[in-house]
C-alpha cells in the first residue's frame, strides 16, 4: 500500500517537471513519455498503448506492456514467487503520471505479473468511472488520506526536529567533547551532553569539583576532561582511589612524609598533592574515607596547605582538587559519616554522571568503539557486532555502567567466531537479564531465606562478587550483605 502510494506521487512530480520543461502537442504526447520515463527510472521496459482517449467525456483507457521489471525480479529473488502481481511502484508510479498529465485521477491495475510467474507484467489505466465496481477493491492502495497534508506536516516536523538535533550538537562541541573516552565515540544522549556542558563551563574556572555517579559511568573520564580543558591541561593529572587504600597509606600518599616518621619510612617523599604542583588531584571514592583524613582534607581546602606526616612545618600546594563519589553524601552527612563542611567545600561545582541505563543512545555507538579497541588490542580482523546484538544490549540495564560495557565487548570479541559477535557470545547476565525467582511448579514454593539467598548470589555474579556493589543495588549495607552471605554459607 505505502509503495503504490509512494510511487504515485513519484509519478506526479515526474509528470509535473516534465510539462513545464518542455512543450507538448498534446496529452496523448506526455502519455507516450511515460514508457521513456519508466525507462530512464530504471523501472521496466515499457509499452503504451492508447485505447480510448476521450477528453470530452473524461475518459481513458491505457494499455501498458512491461518487460523487465525490476520490482518484480527483485520480489521473486528475495521472496519466490508472489500469488498477486507485484509491481506496487510501478502501478503507483503510472497513476500518479498519468492523472498528472491528464487533469483527471487514472488507476493502473496490473493483472500479469512476472513475480506471480507470468511471462511479462501487464496493468491497465482508466479513469474512475469507466473502471466502475472493479476499482473499489485498490482503492485503498491508492487512497492519500491528505498525504499531501502529511508530507508538509512530517517535512516541517522533521525541519523542527534537525533544528534541535544541530542545537544539541552545538551544545555538545561547546562542550568539549574531548573528555570521552575516544575522539572517534559519538555521544548523543540529551543527558550526557548536559555533563558535558557543565564539565566544559566548569573547566575555565579554578573551583573545586564534585563529580557523583554510579560505579563504571565514567566519573574519573569527566574528570580528566576537566583538567584537559583546563588551563592546568600541561600540569600532572594524578588519581588516587581513596577506598582503595587504608588510612595510614593513604595519608602518606596524599601529603608525603619525612624519612623516619614511621617504620619502612626511610628517606623524604612529597605526597601526590605537592607532586602535582599546579596540576590536578583526582580523589576518587572520596565518600570512603575516614572522619580523621577528613578533618586534614579540610584543611588543605581552606588553606591550601598539607602537613607531612612527621614534620611540623606547613608547605604550600597549588594543585586543583577533584574529587568524585558513588554514595549519596548528603545521607551520609545525615548518617554523620561524611562533614557537612568538607561537602560543601568539595561541592562547589557538584557534576552528576548519568548512568548508561538512562542513555540509551550512547550504547551502541559506545559498544561500536570498543570493538574497535577490541580488535586493535586483540588484533582480531574484521571484528563487528552483529545487528542482532543491538537489542540485547538496548535491553540490559548495566549495573556496572560503561565499564561493565566494555568489559561485556572485550569478552564477547574473545568468544566471537570469524570475528563476528553474537548474542551468545555475550556473559550470562547480558543475555538473560531478567531472572524469575519464583518459577517452579506451585506446590514448589521455596522459603523465603531461600529466595533471598538466590537472589543476593544473582547480584554477586552480575558485579563479579564485588560486594559493594552488590550491597548498593540491593539497597542494603555492606555489613549486613557480609552477615547474609556468612549465614548462607552456614545453613549450606
Amino acid at each position: 500500500m505505502i509503495l503504490t502510494r509512494f510511487g504515485y506521487f513519484w509519478g506526479e512530480a515526474d509528470a509535473a517537471a516534465m510539462r513545464r520543461i518542455f512543450d507538448w502537442r498534446d496529452g496523448r504526447e506526455l502519455i507516450r513519455a511515460l514508457a521513456r520515463m519508466q525507462r530512464i527510472q530504471g523501472l521496466a521496459v515499457s509499452a503504451i498503448k492508447i485505447v480510448k482517449f476521450d477528453e470530452l467525456k473524461k475518459q481513458y483507457e491505457l494499455d501498458m506492456t512491461l518487460h523487465n521489471s525490476a520490482e518484480a525480479e527483485e520480489h521473486a529473488a528475495a521472496f519466490g514467487a508472489s500469488d498477486e502481481p507485484v509491481c506496487w511502484i510501478i502501478s503507483g508510479y503510472s497513476s500518479g503520471y498519468a492523472s498528472w498529465a491528464l487533469g483527471e485521477k487514472i488507476y493502473f491495475i496490473e493483472d500479469k505479473c512476472l513475480g506471480a510467474g507470468d511471462r511479462i507484467c501487464h496493468a491497465t489505466g482508466k479513469d474512475a468511472a469507466s473502471w466502475g465496481e472493479k476499482l473499489k477493491p485498490f482503492m485503498k492502495f491508492f487512497r492519500s488520506d491528505d498525504i499531501h497534508g502529511k508530507i508538509l506536516r512530517l517535512t516541517e516536523e522533521l525541519k523542527r526536529k534537525n533544528r534541535e538535533l544541530q542545537n544539541q550538537k552545538k551544545l555538545v562541541a561547546n562542550a568539549g567533547i574531548a573528555f570521552q573516552t575516544s575522539p572517534m565515540v559519538e555521544i548523543r544522549s540529551p543527558a550526557f551532553a548536559q555533563t558535558a556542558e557543565l564539565a566544559a563551563r566548569v573547566a575555565k574556572y579554578d573551583a573545586t569539583v564534585l563529580i557523583s555517579g554510579e560505579s563504571g559511568s565514567g566519573k574519573e573520564v569527566i574528570a580528566r576532561y576537566i583538567h584537559s580543558a583546563s588551563e592546568r591541561a600541561a600540569k600532572p593529572f594524578f588519581p588516587i582511589n581513596c577506598g582503595a587504600l587504608p588510612d595510614s597509606l593513604l595519608e602518606g600518599e596524599l601529603f608525603g612524609y619525612r624519612a623516619g616518621a614511621f617504620t619502612g619510612a626511610t628517606k623524604d617523599r612529597s605526597g601526590l598533592l605537592e607532586e602535582a604542583g599546579a596540576g590536578s588531584v583526582f580523589l576518587d571514592e572520596i565518600g570512603d574515607i575516614s572522619p580523621a583524613l577528613q578533618v586534614k582534607l579540610l584543611r588543605v581546602l581552606q588553606e591550601k596547605e598539607i602537613l607531612r606526616l612527621g614534620e611540623n612545618a606547613p608547605r604550600k600546594i597549588a594543585a586543583r582538587i577533584i574529587a568524585a563519589t558513588n554514595k549519596n553524601l548528603k545521607e551520609e552527612i545525615a548518617a554523620g559519616k561524611f562533614r557537612e563542611d568538607l561537602y560543601f567545600r568539595l561541592a562547589v561545582v557538584e557534576i552528576e554522571v548519568p548512568p548508561l541505563r538512562e542513555r540509551p543512545e550512547d550504547i551502541l555507538e559506545l559498544a561500536r568503539h570498543f570493538v574497535r579497541k577490541c580488535a586493535s588490542k586483540h588484533k582480531i580482523r574484521n571484528l563487528r557486532l552483529d545487528a542482532s546484538c543491538a537489542r540485547l544490549l538496548l535491553q540490559y540495564k548495566w549495573p556496572g555502567n560503561v565499564r561493565e560495557l566494555e568489559n561485556a565487548i572485550e569478552r564477547a570479541s574473545i568468544f566471537a567466531n570469524d570475528g563476528l559477535i553474537m548474542p551468545e557470545n555475550f556473559p550470562e547476565a547480558v543475555v538473560q537479564p531478567e531472572t524469575d525467582l519464583f518459577r517452579g511448579e506451585p506446590d514448589s514454593f521455596a522459603k523465603l531465606a531461600e529466595i533471598e539467598a538466590r537472589h543476593i548470589g544473582i547480584i554477586l555474579e552480575k558485579t563479579g562478587g564485588n560486594k559493594s556493589k552488590a550491597a548498593k543495588l540491593l539497597g542494603i549495607s555492606p555489613a549486613t550483605l557480609w552477615r547474609k552471605t556468612r549465614r548462607t554459607l552456614k545453613n549450606q
